[in-house]
């Protein structure tokens, strides 16, 4: 099968040296590129290039961000072409409309690499839902923020001196807003929501980052055997449906707690099959390369994954009604104090909470706002 790379970047460079090495029944005959980075015969920077090649049967999507990826995905849909994408921005926001094209067109649609990296986690999530329906799933699904916090937990570091390691590792972008800020983890769940509930999952959930989070926070969980992760979570339960991104409070001793680096750990919870955990590489040229070549494998045996968006579910947030720790010196006053400066809010939905952490921080941009863990 003859394919064509849009972008040949980090995950593209990755995708390409996989499909030389180990796939031998693939070829990526071209590669769309900027003008000025034309520096292989396999490069075009005209997309029609492509499009119009009735002998490329399948493109591959790894250019990021909305536009361009929008138009050039739906149409290269529209026009017969299979595609795979890492793209999480795009998916999440186009899922929808990417996938009726897919169905229209007897085409495949295929997301691996958008969430997780080269976890098996959309694989995974397809073949749970073939008996059980999904009751949950949360997660570390950005490795950037764990990695910060992980370095602050374990080397004592100051937020902005990890968050500094993290961008000359290349882990975090010179503008690290769609990471701390959970744009990130947004997109990778609403992706997961769709996949999981069979939804198409609302685009303005309520979303809660890392960005103000202190050593002397992690240290004040700690003493109280909690930590801090930045989690994506959904829940779904007869005909509703609710999602969620924001700092969770979570036992020390619980694998999540454990995860080092940039690593992510996804887990959800099947009516029969009960709970099941995935661990690996979030993002990084090999391992979102592997999770896109394994798509297009699954292409060339004659994988044809249709979405269905219609079962209708209602969204309801007090399905991930919790409590919630703030550290603030703005923070109305609860009678549940915490300890000095920071107070335990008791029932609140994720819009409530974060409605109510949004007025804190018009008062004090320092605040920190975390869930507790649920009971039951």
């Amino acid at each position: 099968m003859k394919i064509a790379l849009l972008g040949h970047g980090t995950v593209g460079r990755g995708v390409d040296g996989i499909i030389r090495s180990n796939v031998p029944q693939v070829e990526v005959s071209r590669i769309l590129e900027l003008p000025d980075r034309l520096s292989d015969p396999r490069m075009t920077s005209d997309f029609s290039d492509i499009l119009n090649d009735p002998s490329i049967e399948l493109v591959v999507e790894c250019m990021g961000g909305l536009e361009p990826a929008h138009e050039y995905i739906r149409a290269s849909l529209a026009a017969g072409k299979h595609v795979v994408t890492s793209n999480k921005a795009v998916v999440a926001a186009f899922f929808s409309e990417f996938a009726e094209l897919a169905a229209q067109n007897d085409v495949a649609f295929l997301i691996e690499a958008s969430v997780g990296g080269g976890i098996p986690w959309i694989a995974s999530i397809d073949k749970v839902r073939r008996i059980d329906d999904i009751r949950s799933f949360q997660g570390i699904m950005n490795g950037t923020t764990n990695y910060i916090i992980d370095s602050m937990r374990r080397e004592e570091l100051d937020f902005h001196v990890a968050l500094g390691r993290a961008q000359e590792l290349g882990y975090a972008e010179r503008d690290p807003s769609a990471d701390i800020d959970g744009i990130d983890v947004a997109n990778k769940t609403i992706i997961s929501a769709c996949v999981a509930f069979d939804v198409d999952c609302v685009r303005d959930l309520p979303v809660t980052g890392i960005r103000t989070l202190t050593k002397a926070d992690l240290d004040l969980f700690a003493s109280r055997g909690l930590t801090v992760k930045l989690f994506g979570r959904g829940r779904s339960q007869d005909d509703r449906y609710a999602v969620a991104v924001e700092p969770v409070a979570i036992p020390v001793m619980s694998l999540e707690a454990s995860v080092p680096s940039n690593f992510n750990l996804v887990s959800l919870e099947g009516f029969t099959v009960g709970p099941l955990k995935f661990y690996g590489q979030g993002a990084g040229s090999l391992p979102t390369g592997n999770a896109i070549v394994q798509d297009v494998i699954d292409v060339t045996c004659g994988r044809r994954q249709h979405y269905d968006f219609s079962r209708g579910l209602v969204y309801d947030p007090t399905l991930l009604t919790s409590d919630y720790v703030v550290r603030s010196s703005a923070a109305p006053v609860s009678n549940e104090a915490w300890a000095p400066g920071v107070w335990v809010y008791r029932r609140l939905t994720p819009p409530q909470a974060r409605k109510m952490f949004e007025e804190i921080l018009e008062k004090d941009a320092s605040a920190f706002m975390a869930a507790l863990p649920q009971e039951g």
